[in-house]
């Protein structure tokens, strides 16, 4: 056994200088090419690396471009639901802080209106500021509260916004649909804005109506939209003395129609459930409203007085 073994051992281990050198040389050879291959393999895949990297950066700028307007428009389609989610509860009546908040919004536009009756009985409402320019304000009211003010002569209209009270001037009114337009001689005031008529009022929606007389500036009250035709805005907000003439607006502090105690489009009226004369109405004698906003006071040469005078 131990013969055979020094057998394989002399075929192996070379006995001479040559051969001891033949055999490091295939070592040295064998390392040399395993390190060639080692580098060729670092060397390719650093390449793909790099290419690959290269392409990554060279399409970045507008794969983040894509990525940001899919995000923005993924984000505005969840506030759309959201939105569209939260709407019926939109419809349960307002609490504190969005009534006050409408107060601040619209108050500084309503005022106050006082004057007299063909008795000589006080008659009160409010009024709401349509169009201001440097000198005067248009504001439109209820022609039940200034229908004395038709004839000459007549009691003077005052209106009121806190410790501010101004004599106005009756310019124009529609007694059918109990609208007024008074002018005051005192410029920039802040003014109302027509609600859009698309998307057109639904029965259910919220309404509110404003006075011009309350601590705050201004008082309010609340209901809901009854009915919707072209004769005018049914709805239960109560719409007390002082609140006629005054706006009917939506949550937003547009103006859906003018409050009104008196209109009856039906031919008769109703203590719980109003009309509310639409808004777009005071245009027809009322107002001038080309391109669909106020351009200034109706044609007066026309007015005449509602009824005549008391005896």
């Amino acid at each position: 056994m131990a013969t055979e073994e020094m057998h394989w051992r002399d075929r192996l281990v070379p006995r001479t200088v040559l051969g001891m050198s033949v055999l490091i040389m295939a070592f040295a050879i064998g390392s040399a090419f395993s390190g060639v291959v080692f580098y060729s393999y670092y060397e390719f895949r650093k390449d793909t690396s790099e290419e690959r990297t290269a392409k990554f950066v060279e399409g970045f700028d507008q794969r983040f471009e894509t990525a940001t307007k899919t995000i923005e428009a993924e984000r505005e389609n969840a506030k759309s639901e959201i939105a569209k989610e939260l709407e019926p509860l939109k419809q349960i009546r307002a609490e504190g802080d969005t009534l006050n908040e409408l107060v601040k919004k619209v108050g500084p536009s309503v005022w106050f209106v006082r004057t007299l009756d063909a008795g000589g009985q006080p008659s009160v409402g409010s009024a709401f500021v349509v169009a201001s320019d440097n000198s005067q304000s248009l504001l439109l009211t209820s022609f039940t509260t200034v229908e004395a003010a038709t004839h000459t002569p007549g009691p003077q209209i005052t209106v009121r916004k806190g410790d501010q009270e101004l004599k106005a001037t009756l310019w124009t009114w529609q007694p059918e649909r109990d609208l007024a337009l008074l002018i005051v001689t005192k410029g920039g005031q802040p003014k109302l804005e027509f609600a859009p008529t698309s998307p057109p009022l639904k029965t259910g929606e919220r309404v509110f109506a404003l006075s011009g007389l309350g601590a705050a500036g201004a008082a309010i009250t609340q209901g809901f939209i009854a009915d919707v035709s072209s004769a005018g805005v049914q709805h239960d907000a109560a719409v007390g003395q002082a609140f006629q003439g005054g706006p009917l607006v939506n949550s937003n502090g547009q103006v859906l129609a003018v409050a009104s105690r008196s209109y009856g489009p039906l031919g008769f009226r109703t203590d719980s459930v109003w009309f509310g004369v639409p808004i777009r109405a005071a245009c027809d004698r009322v107002l001038r409203c080309p391109s669909g906003g106020v351009g200034g006071a109706g044609d007066r040469s026309q007015q005449t007085p509602a009824n005549p005078p008391p005896p």
